[in-house]
This record gives structure tokens, sequence and C-alpha cells, in this order.
């Protein structure tokens, strides 16, 4: 015996309140707050970019207009997941730096003597 196809799944997100702090967002049960200290891109997002989220995994949210993924684990836990970018300040990224660049970086410079 077969089962049949699969449906859609039943598993809904929901944004249930917005701050000038964060947002809250309910999925499986539980409200979870997001800070804009560790989710800035939130933070100037529009209202219905932020109410437009998606259940993308069992453990996973999507937020398709911003192009924000995020696993459940990062949002209940995120001192787990630093913020860290390559990005410069202009927007480009920053360049590797070289092994010459890397040594004289760990050698301390002399004292000036005046």
């Amino acid at each position: 015996m077969t089962s049949g196809p699969r449906g859609n799944s039943t598993s809904r997100a929901e944004v249930t309140h917005i701050s000038e702090h964060g947002l809250w967002v309910m999925v499986a049960g539980r409200e979870l707050f997001l800070s804009f200290a560790n989710f800035p891109w939130f933070r100037d997002a529009t209202v219905a970019a932020v109410l437009n989220v998606e259940v993308a995994g069992p453990e996973h949210l999507r937020w398709p207009d911003l192009d924000v993924d995020l696993a459940l684990e990062s949002i209940e836990h995120p001192e787990r997941f630093p913020l860290v970018s390559s990005a410069r300040s202009d927007g480009f990224p920053r360049a590797p730096a070289s092994t010459a660049q890397r040594k004289g970086a760990a050698r301390k410079r002399p004292a000036r003597h005046e």
C-alpha cells in the first residue's frame, strides 16, 4: 500500500508584535523575541516585509522580502551566533590580509624616544 502525496505544511509563523526594541514571532507554540540589537536587518524594514514570515523548515524561518533566513536556535541563543561581517563601512568586502601584513600586525613597534 502506498500513501497519497504529502499535503501543505500546516505550521505557521506569525509576527505578533513590533516595538522600538525588536519583534516577537509565534512559531510552533513558542513566542520568540528578536531584538534589533541582535537582528539589525529588521530595524529599518517595512512592517509589511517583517510580517511576511514563512516556516522554511522544522527549525527555520524565512523573511523572503528581506532575504533573511534564521534558524530558531539562533533566535533563542543569539550569543552563540555573533554577527560577523567582512564588509567595510563603504560596503565593499575586505581583502584578506597578506602573510606579510599578518606578520607585521603581530610585531610590536619599537618605542620612540624623543
